[in-house]
C-alpha cells in the first residue's frame, strides 16, 4: 500500500498576449477598408461568442465561421455570413475574397477552411492576416500572417474592442454601405441554396434520371439530399445539437447547419472517423440532457457504429439519428467518379431498413420517403426525445446524386520536377 495525494486540477489564466502585437493589429484593423473575422473554434473553447460579436460590431465587419465551426457566431445576427471551406457559404466565400484585412480569432487557418471550393478561390492574396491563437506553434503555420497573436481568443478580442473604442477608423465611414454589401451577399446564397434542389454534373444527372419512378421499399420515392438537408434545417429545434458523420451527405450539410449558441456542432473535423456522430451525440446528450441531440450519419458510416443504439436504450440516454440511406459509400463513388472515370470499387451498399434494425435494438424507427414528411419526422422524434426519453432513428431514402469530392486537389495529376519521371502517368 501507498499513501498518494492526487492534486486538484488548475485552470490557468490566459491573456490577451503582448502589448506590441496588440498595437500592431489595433493599427492595422483601424486602416482596414474592408475588415472581415474568421470565427473559429477558438471562440467556443474561450467562451468568447459576446466578445467576438463586440469586435464584429465596432468594425462594421462580416463574420465567417471556420471550417466544421459553425456554431462559433450566432446565425441570427446580420453580420454572420456562414462557414468557410468544403460545402461552405459562397456569401461567407465572397466577402472574405474582398478582405483588406482578415483577423482569424481562435483559428489553425486549416487547409480544408482555406482551399478553394464551388471553383472559387477564395482566400485574399493580398489581405494582412491577424492570427489570434491560444497555441503558439499554429500563428503563422498555414498561411502567412501579419500580426501573431499568441493569446486567449475572449481576452484578446475584449482587448481589441477596448483600443478601437475611440479610434476614428478608416472603416467607419462605409459601414452602412458594407451592411448592405453583406446582406446582399447572404440573400443570394439562401436563394441559390432554396433553388439548389440536384447536384449538376454529369453522373448526378444519370442518378436523378435513373430515380425517376423508382419506388422505396414502402412505397415512396428516393429523395434528392439538399431538398432533404434544408428540410431538416427548418425543422430543426432551438438549442440543438448536432453531430456530422464522415460522408458526402453530411458534408453537404455544412451549407445547412446554422446555430445561435456555442458547443452545438459537433464535427470530425479533418479525420475520416467513419462512425463518429452517434456516440459523440450521445455523449452530448449525457452532458446537456436538456438539450435536443441529433446525429446526422450516411448508411455506411452509420454501420461502423450503430450498436450503439442499443447503449442509448441500456443507459436511458436518449438521442435522435439521421441516417441517409443512399445505398453507397458516398465520398469514395465520388472520388471514382471524377478521378477514376467511374471505375467503380466497393461502392455500392446492399442495405436492410436500419429503422427496423433500430426497433430490434430497443429504440423507435421511422423511414421517410416523401418530402413532405421529413420536417414532420425530425419534429416527431425530438418530442420522443424529449418529453418521453425515446431514443429514435429516422431512416431516409435517398438518391444516389452526390455532391463534389472532398478534395479536389488531392487528386490531382502530379507535377513531375525530374525529367526521368516526366513520362509517367
Amino acid at each position: 500500500q501507498i499513501k498518494a495525494e492526487i492534486p486538484q486540477p488548475q485552470r490557468l489564466d490566459r491573456g490577451p498576449g503582448g502589448d506590441q502585437r496588440l498595437n500592431e493589429a489595433a493599427e492595422l484593423l483601424a486602416q482596414a477598408k474592408f475588415p472581415v473575422i474568421i470565427s473559429g473554434g477558438g471562440v467556443v473553447m474561450a467562451d468568447a461568442i459576446a466578445e467576438c460579436q463586440a469586435l464584429a460590431e465596432r468594425l462594421g465587419a462580416p463574420v465567417v465561421n471556420s471550417y466544421l465551426h459553425n456554431d462559433s457566431f450566432p446565425a441570427s445576427h446580420p453580420l454572420w455570413c456562414g462557414p468557410l471551406g468544403y460545402q461552405g457559404s459562397k456569401a461567407a466565400m465572397k466577402l472574405l475574397a474582398r478582405a483588406d484585412v482578415v483577423i482569424a480569432l481562435g483559428s489553425r487557418l486549416g487547409p480544408f477552411g482555406t482551399l478553394p471550393q464551388h471553383g472559387m478561390d477564395y482566400w485574399p492574396k493580398t489581405a494582412k492576416i491577424i492570427q489570434v491563437e491560444a497555441d503558439h506553434t499554429n500563428l503563422g503555420l498555414v498561411k502567412k500572417i501579419s500580426v501573431g497573436i499568441n493569446g486567449d481568443a475572449k481576452a484578446v478580442a475584449a482587448e481589441l474592442v477596448k483600443r478601437l473604442a475611440d479610434v476614428k477608423l478608416d472603416s467607419d465611414a462605409t459601414k452602412a454601405q458594407r451592411a448592405e454589401t453583406i446582406k446582399a451577399e447572404k440573400d443570394a446564397w439562401e436563394k441559390e441554396l432554396d433553388e439548389w434542389t440536384h447536384e449538376r454534373d454529369a453522373y448526378s444527372l444519370d442518378m436523378i434520371e435513373e430515380a425517376k419512378g423508382e419506388r422505396t421499399p414502402t412505397g415512396g420515392t428516393y429523395l434528392h439530399p439538399r431538398q432533404v438537408l434544408r428540410a431538416l434545417e427548418k425543422a430543426m429545434p432551438a438549442r440543438a445539437m448536432v453531430s456530422t458523420d464522415i460522408g458526402n451527405i453530411n458534408s453537404v450539410a455544412n451549407s445547412y447547419l446554422r446555430f445561435e449558441e456555442p458547443r452545438s456542432f459537433f464535427a470530425p473535423m479533418s479525420f475520416g472517423n467513419c462512425g463518429y456522430a452517434l456516440p459523440t451525440i450521445i455523449g452530448a446528450k449525457l452532458a446537456c440532457p436538456d438539450r435536443p441531440a441529433v446525429a446526422y450519419a450516411g448508411d455506411g458510416a452509420w454501420a461502423m457504429s450503430m450498436v450503439e443504439i442499443m447503449t442509448a436504450v441500456r443507459h436511458d440516454i436518449p438521442v435522435t439519428a439521421v441516417v441517409f440511406h443512399n445505398r453507397q459509400w458516398g465520398a469514395e463513388k465520388k472520388n471514382q467518379v471524377d478521378f477514376y472515370n467511374r471505375r467503380f470499387v466497393a461502392g455500392e451498399l446492399d442495405n436492410e431498413s436500419f429503422a427496423a434494425m433500430a426497433k430490434a435494438m430497443g429504440a423507435e424507427g421511422i423511414v421517410v420517403d416523401r418530402l413532405e414528411d421529413v420536417g414532420p419526422a425530425l419534429q416527431k422524434a425530438i418530442d420522443m426525445q424529449m418529453n418521453e426519453g425515446k431514443t429514435c432513428v429516422i431512416e431516409i431514402m435517398c438518391t444516389r446524386e452526390l455532391g463534389d469530392p472532398f478534395r479536389r486537389d488531392a487528386l490531382a495529376k502530379p507535377v513531375r520536377m525530374l525529367e526521368k519521371y516526366k513520362d509517367y502517368v
